[in-house]
């Protein structure tokens, strides 16, 4: 009981022990290590831990000296005690980062002891223990042990030949510890002697011993086999052909780790490692496969008979399942790090992969199954924008390969699905999941094969119900991605079954049941296209089992939301056959809405129900439901808002005339307060709401025109509008004039639409709003003016007025030309005789906003009459060279928003015109004749793309850079049918990357950027070319690195920094879109000389380390020692004092953002195993500064959902 106090004391911090308590209690402890009672022991141990942090050194030191001598003693008890208490004491010693001494000089010790208790000792146990602790203290701290590693290395290399077995197994592990902190000869000398060993192949046991102990090292310290795999692999290989399946096992799981390592060193090794595992995973000589197939009909199972006739050969004995298991995990390893080889794997490995599928061995099979769905997630098409463009052409192959082999697959599968062994039907299921989601629609053919299988599995007594959830997983997925037709044969058979689940008491498989039901519901009736099928039958087993669900009040909450999504899909798809039943279900949907924990799945459910093609009757519930909904917009939940939104707009669209004017009146007091512009996607939703009400119910549009239209004006003049919601206001405007109420006529909406520009007063106010909101508001006059054709002529004579007249500000003359331009643009305004001269006049206004709105105007005035417009502009631009800049604008306006065929006829006089312009010494003017090339180029592609190429020889690197930035311009990430020759001939542009000239180079980065962000295929074939000039790219030069003098001081200029930041963003671009065709290990020597380079260049690789942590976390472990030291530096550098403001926010920014990339580095599994991160990580942890931004860090990482990524857009 006293050790039990002094533990507790010691825990609590609060004891202070003087020198001579501190010897007493000491000596104390360690004579209780040797009391007779185990209890007393066993406190005493744990009293040791928190000893350790409160004595002197010494007083350690003698703890350990006694623990050590104890542990050769020759009681057991005591040594297992001793080697327990030596284990506590080392966990509890400081890490070396706090800068102890105490930590290496304790290390010393009991290193000294150990190496030489391993190296004597006679007695095996004392020999396990040692090594047991020299492994725990090399992996916590074997950094400090620095001198002792030689002698550790010369300790436990003779150990590896000892006759016990379990000795040689730790012994393997000490060492795997050790290669993490020991120096590069050291290691040498271990591979050397594990090479010379292994040639030596003394006996099988030793060489087994030989490889697991390469694998060991290789698992711990991959990047370091790496540069001798060339003489360790072919010996390797050769070790596969000895007759020793414990030896071949071993063999395969080196290669497993190689691969998993060292992909890099291993890639020349693929095939022979690949070769080997094939032959080896069918490798069973003891077993006879082919009269199975006979056998199996015969009795149920055929391996009893195979036993008997079988009788001079144990099955015990037969450890050749370990060498398939081992050639099974080493070829899941090598799928997965390998998407390159996709073809090839499906043409070798595919197959017999698939023969294999009849494995006996239940852990075998298991991992065969695991292999074989790693090939099929590597094989998933990747679903993202990015190749959604390229998908067609080589992408498919390997699905077109996949596809063929379906049947086999089936084939090899639809009998194990009924077997007894869960274990196999669960693998089944994985696979054949995985299969019809990489390829949906591909089990069409073989429903019936698999139907009898998923109702033996749901229906069997003996399925646990983890085997029951998978089968009905399998079924959902299955029921999503097929076709309806295929299963309605089967849905007689299906059915009992899935119900039946329904009814299970475990709220798991319910849950998954409804979701399976809710599928079938739509199987059984799709509503989408004419079916023969008839689906009563099915409506009186199906209905009640799930009403049954929804009625429970007292049910998990999973299962009551899936009940009422799948009560809802029942009343969509089957609401015509439900007769009487259907209005008291409808009414458990009011008491769902009216609790707080269902109400948003009601939301939906009903949103569904109303916009289903059978018009369901929905009278009885709406009175009453229409309120709960109003008071929903009211709640503070985004999701319910949207949600109720939904619904109610499909019920306003639907269910007009069940509607009291009442009821709408109650929503619409809730919508002013929605439509703000803190949340532009609801206040979208509630204008498209108010736009439906406005159509379907014109009568209560006076009740709209107070506060709700407020708010819209509100929004209408916030810079913050654009997109989705400034188009649903501008359909909201053209509803509310279309209603014709006298409160809301086009006037009245004009008016308050541009009060604030008119009311701000006189001729030398500048803008009042954002400039932003002058295009909304504009593009709302358009709006209502083409809603009304007989009030626009008065309206644009208006704004001509307002222009000409010299009093107006230039708030009003703005608002006016883009008004001008937005009305022009859908209608022909040559009507209006001033408005030419008026525009060019505004040319020479004093205010650069009023200049550009003109040039706006001009370009878009054109568009709705090219005839007349066209040849004009052109004119002035040859014989106004001031007003250039402004009138290449206007141009730039016409290209991008008129029709192909109207810009036909003048597409050789434009083009001629911007080709006089394009050497122009202004970049600005340059970079709009670039975008007016690239745009014009795509009205006509197969001729003036050539013409493009041709100007690439120019002497003049202005031309070569406009014509680049023009191309850069054709990219959209739409698919367009420049494309194709763009493909063609993207590679004589991006030549341009070895320009002689800077900025040459520069903007022809930023086109490469452009097409690896919008477009990749464009240049994923060409990446190998490409990829030497981008790198070349991101050196510092210092032939551009100058010095200017800015009256005291010096200050150097940098004139690659640009290109240099192009580049690197080119890299971080690649990483998004082209990963699999990039050297990862080529790319990080890069991002590592970026860490190094200008403040720039090191944030953008900063957020390349984070992403990369993620994307390729084993290259960047390898790389680990030399990416770590920039990020320290940046972490630990110190701003000289009485530098500028900036300098500090800089430096902290910096900071912010290496942390940023340490802390996603320290997310990669198995960080921790490197010693230089264990000790930064330690490092930031003791310096005050650097740990309070590491937490905040995290804080933030945690609070944001996605990973950091950059837009580079």
């Amino acid at each position: 009981m006293a050790t039990n106090d002094l533990m507790m004391e010691l825990q609590k911090d609060s004891i202070k022990l003087d020198e001579d308590s501190e010897k007493k209690v000491v000596k104390m402890l360690l004579k209780l290590l040797e009391d007779k009672n185990g209890e007393v022991q066993n406190l005493a141990v744990k009293c040791l831990g928190p000893l350790v942090g409160k004595v002197k050194e010494y007083q350690v030191e003698t703890i350990v000296d006694t623990l050590c001598t104890n542990m050769l003693s020759d009681k057991e008890q005591l040594r297992d005690i001793s080697s327990i208490g030596l284990k506590t004491v080392i966990s509890e010693l400081p890490p070396a980062s706090t800068g102890s001494t105490m930590t290496a000089n304790v290390c010393k010790k009991i290193t000294a002891q150990l190496t030489g208790a391993i190296g004597k000792q006679e007695d095996v146990s004392v020999q396990l223990e040692a090594l047991d602790i020299l492994s725990d203290m090399l992996s916590r701290l074997g950094g400090t042990l620095y001198s002792f590693h030689a002698s550790i290395l010369n300790c436990l290399l003779p150990q590896l030949t000892s006759p016990r077995l379990a000795v040689r197994k730790r012994a393997i592990i000490a060492l795997g510890h050790l290669v993490l902190t020991c120096s590069g000869n050291i290691f040498s000398e271990l591979t050397e002697h594990l090479l010379s060993e292994l040639k030596r192949n003394e006996s099988t046991s030793t060489t087994r011993t030989y490889i697991q102990c390469v694998a060991g090292i290789s698992r711990q310290a991959g990047h370091r086999v790496g540069e001798h795999l060339e003489k360790i692999v072919p010996l390797i290989v050769q070790y596969c052909n000895v007759e020793d399946d414990e030896l071949r096992e071993y063999c395969f799981q080196a290669f497993e780790s190689f691969v998993r390592r060292c992909p890099k060193e291993i890639d020349p090794h693929i095939p022979n490692v690949m070769g080997l595992c094939l032959k080896y995973i069918t490798f069973d000589p003891n077993y006879n496969y082919d009269n199975e197939e006979e056998e199996m009909m015969e009795t149920e199972n055929g391996e009893d008979e195979e036993q008997e006739s079988d009788d001079e050969y144990s099955d015990d004995d037969d450890i050749s399942w370990k060498v398939r298991r081992s050639a099974a995990k080493c070829l899941e390893a090598i799928v997965s790090s390998r998407h390159d080889l996709l073809q090839d794997f499906y043409k070798t490995l595919s197959p017999v992969l698939i023969s294999r599928f009849k494995e006996r061995e239940e852990n075998v099979k298991a991992d065969i199954f695991s292999a074989y769905i790693s090939l099929l997630k590597q094989t998933l098409p990747i679903q993202s924008w990015l190749h959604a463009s390229d998908a067609s052409g080589k992408d498919d192959v390997p699905l077109t390969m996949l596809q063929n082999q379906v049947p086999n697959i089936v084939k090899a599968l639809h009998k194990q699905l009924k077997e007894k062994s869960i274990k196999s039907r669960q693998g089944c299921l994985s696979l054949l999941t995985e299969l019809a989601n990489v390829l949906p629609g591909c089990l069409a053919d073989h429903i019936p094969a698999l139907v009898p299988g998923i109702v033996f599995s749901l229906a069997d007594k003996s399925s646990s119900s983890n085997m029951r959830i998978d089968t009905l997983s399998f079924l959902h997925v299955l029921l999503c991605n097929h076709q309806p037709e295929v299963f309605h044969p089967h849905i007689k058979s299906l059915v009992p079954p899935v119900v039946t689940c329904i009814g299970d008491p475990f709220y798991k498989i319910t849950s998954e049941a409804l979701l399976v039901t809710q599928q079938l519901v739509k199987v059984i009736r799709p509503l989408d296209k004419s079916c023969s099928f008839d689906a009563k039958p099915y409506v009186k087993d199906l209905f009640p089992a799930t009403l049954k669900r929804l009625k429970a009040a007292d049910i998990d909450q999973e299962v009551k939301e899936r009940a009422i999504s799948c009560m809802g899909q029942i009343i969509y798809n089957l609401g015509d056959h439900l007769s009487t039943d259907l209005q008291p279900t409808l009414k458990i949907f009011l008491e769902r809405l009216k609790n707080e924990i269902t109400r948003l799945t009601t939301v939906k459910a009903l949103t569904l129900i109303a916009s289903s093609p059978l018009k369901i009757d929905l009278r009885p519930i709406l009175g009453e439901g229409f309120p709960i909904l109003a008071s929903f917009l009211r709640k503070n939940q985004r999701a319910l808002k949207l949600s109720t939104l939904t619904a109610l707009d499909i019920l306003v669209k639907n269910y007009s005339d069940s509607l009291k004017p009442a009821m709408i009146e109650s929503v619409l007091t809730e919508l002013p307060a929605l439509i703000t512009e803190n949340d532009m996607h609801v206040s979208q939703v509630a204008i498209v709401f108010l736009t439906t009400l406005a159509k379907v119910y014109p009568s209560c549009i006076s009740k709209i025109s107070g506060s709700a239209l407020a708010e819209v004006f509100q929004l209408v003049h916030s810079p913050l509008l654009q997109g989705g919601a400034l188009n649903a206001i501008i359909d909201f405007f053209q509803a509310l004039v279309l209603a014709k109420a006298a409160t809301m006529c086009y006037s009245e909406l004009m008016k308050q639409l541009t009060a604030p520009v008119y009311s701000s007063g006189l001729a030398g106010a500048s803008l009042t709003l954002h400039k932003q909101a002058y295009y909304s508001v504009a593009k709302c006059v358009a709006a209502l003016s083409s809603a009304c054709p007989k009030e626009a002529p008065v309206t644009v004579n208006q704004f001509i007025q307002d222009v000409k007249n010299p009093k107006s500000s230039s708030a009003v003359k703005v608002l006016a030309f883009l008004s001008l331009a937005e009305i022009g643009r859908t209608m022909n305004l040559s009507a209006q005789r001033e408005l030419k001269t008026v525009i060019l006049e505004a040319f020479t206004s004093t205010s650069e906003e009023v200049k550009s709105a003109a040039s706006y105007a001009l370009g878009n005035v054109s568009v709705g009459n090219l005839k007349e417009y066209l040849p004009f502009m052109l004119k002035e631009i040859v014989t106004q060279p001031k007003r250039q800049y402004l009138l290449l604008h206007s141009l730039k306006e016409v290209i991008s928003s008129s029709p192909a065929n109207g810009l036909k006829p003048y597409v050789e006089d434009i083009w001629a015109l911007l080709f006089k312009h394009c050497e122009c010494t202004e970049e600005g003017t340059r970079n709009v004749v670039a975008e007016c090339l690239g745009k014009l180029t795509l009205v006509n592609p197969s001729e003036l793309l050539p013409r493009l190429k041709k100007q690439l020889s120019s002497g003049s690197p202005h031309a070569r850079g406009t014509v680049v930035t023009a191309i850069k311009f054709t990219i959209a990430d739409q698919p367009q049918p420049v494309d194709a020759l763009l493909k063609g001939c993207i590679g004589d542009f991006l030549k341009t990357l070895q320009d002689p000239d800077l900025n040459v180079r520069r903007v022809a980065l930023a086109m490469f950027n452009s097409a690896a962000h919008n477009k990749p295929s464009l240049i994923r074939d060409l990446l190998s070319a490409v990829l030497p000039s981008l790198y070349n790219e991101t050196k510092v030069r210092r032939e551009l690195i100058r010095e200017v003098e800015m009256g005291p001081f010096k200050h150097t200029v940098d004139d690659g920094l640009d290109v240099r930041k192009a580049a690197f963003e080119c890299m971080y671009t690649l990483l998004e879109s082209c990963l699999d065709r990039l050297d990862i290990y080529e790319y990080l020597n890069h991002v590592e000389d970026g860490l190094k380079d200008h403040y720039d260049i090191r944030m953008l690789t900063f957020i390349m380390l984070a992403r990369l942590s993620t994307l390729c976390p084993n290259a960047v472990l390898q790389r680990l020692e030399r990416l770590i030291e920039p990020l320290r530096a940046t972490c630990s550098t110190k701003v000289k004092a009485g530098s500028v403001k900036q300098e500090f926010e800089k430096q902290d920014e910096l900071k912010r953002s290496a942390m940023r990339a340490v802390a996603a580095l320290l997310t990669i599994p198995e960080v921790e195993k490197s010693p230089a991160m264990a000790e930064f990580s330690s490092q930031i942890r003791s310096n005050p500064e650097m740990a309070s931004l590491f937490e905040s860090i995290q804080k933030d990482s945690a609070s944001l959902p996605t990973s950091e990524s950059m837009d580079m857009s």
